[in-house]
């Protein structure tokens, strides 16, 4: 009965995009799609390795698939249940990644009793504009738990900063005629960090309505490599590490 900590990853070990294929330039080094849920398995294998007390119970969940293109991928207008329940019109295959990472907040929600849900993923290109090579991008329900992970960026320095958190202005980015949700926006010039963000938070809008836990989705596409080796970064390891630290001090 004890309330938990998830961890939740998105874990596209490759992203061709899907039938909406990504242009040849821009397919070379998805492989790091997976780096969410990478940083989410090394994060938790290290703080059990470290046999820390906590005062709550700690999982971790790797969402992993691949985009590809075959003749049982989505396709645009395809129309499916989310594990929460909700229906999604497909409009854009290479939104993907939130379709996943969907899943995983809603089985930790149902399953799991979480007081904290914390979900990282490489979900945009956006987030890049929006804080950059070396800043993560934080969508968060809860000021007390946004506040937490920002000094675990500063202590660990996988450094991030918050998004507006405003779901009021970013549902009705995914409005469809035929289902709960489309999975990509209308408008990409309205703060897709948090949109993105924001349909993650749809698949658990019941628990987070119902006071029930704190939410905070962590955007890390560019943190996570270094453009100049194509190398990965590592990003996310301390910082989710570091904010486990401190959710066992609690």
């Amino acid at each position: 009965d004890e309330k938990s900590v998830v961890l939740v990853g998105k874990g596209i070990v490759f992203d061709t995009g899907g039938l909406q294929i990504k242009p040849k330039p821009a397919q070379p080094g998805m492989k790091r799609d997976m780096g969410g849920a990478a940083a989410v398995l090394s994060a938790f294998g290290a703080f059990a390795r470290s046999h820390k007390t906590t005062k709550r119970p700690v999982h971790a969940i790797l969402c992993l698939a691949e985009n590809a293109v075959a003749n049982h991928a989505l396709r645009a207008d395809d129309i499916v249940t989310m594990y929460s329940g909700k229906t999604v019109e497909i409009n854009n295959t290479d939104a993907e990644g939130r379709l996943v990472l969907g899943d995983g907040v809603a089985h930790a929600a149902k399953h799991l009793n979480p007081q904290v849900i914390i979900d990282m993923a490489t979900l945009t290109g956006a987030q890049g504009v929006a804080t950059g090579k070396f800043f993560g991008a934080l969508y968060a329900n809860d000021e007390q738990l946004e506040q937490l992970v920002v000094k675990a960026g500063q202590e660990s320095g996988d450094l991030c900063h918050p998004m507006p958190y405003a779901p009021e202005f970013f549902k009705q980015e995914f409005q469809s005629a035929v289902a709960d949700m489309k999975n990509s926006v209308a408008d990409r010039s309205n703060a897709q960090v948090s949109c993105a963000g924001q349909f993650i938070g749809n698949q658990i809008s019941d628990w987070i309505r119902d006071g029930k836990g704190q939410w905070c989705h962590i955007d890390m596409a560019y943190p996570v490599y270094d453009k100049k080796d194509e190398r990965a970064t590592g990003y996310g390891v301390g910082l989710l590490y570091t904010v486990l630290e401190k959710l066992s001090q609690e």
